[in-house]
């Protein structure tokens, strides 16, 4: 999988969790980038994660995570 079929699939993946169509993730996006994005939307965003690419983030990378790039770059080195 590419870096860009990641970004298409979490572009989907955060378009559902906060039910905005018009949502776009780059490397640089962050939780201070969508208004909705607080602790538990931030969880459940998570847990879609995960499912979506069949990977588990440890608590670690969950909580040092600074922008979807770091995202991205983990669930490249998991599949």
């Amino acid at each position: 999988m590419t870096r860009e079929e990641v970004y298409e699939a979490l572009n989907e993946i955060f378009r559902d969790v906060f039910d905005d169509e018009d949502i776009t993730v780059c490397d640089t996006t962050t939780a201070e980038d969508i208004e909705d994005w607080d602790s538990l939307e931030h969880i459940n965003l998570t847990v879609a994660i995960e499912k979506r690419f069949n990977i588990k983030f440890t608590m670690e990378e969950v909580t040092t995570m600074k922008n979807v790039g770091a995202m991205v770059d983990i669930i490249l080195e998991r599949i």
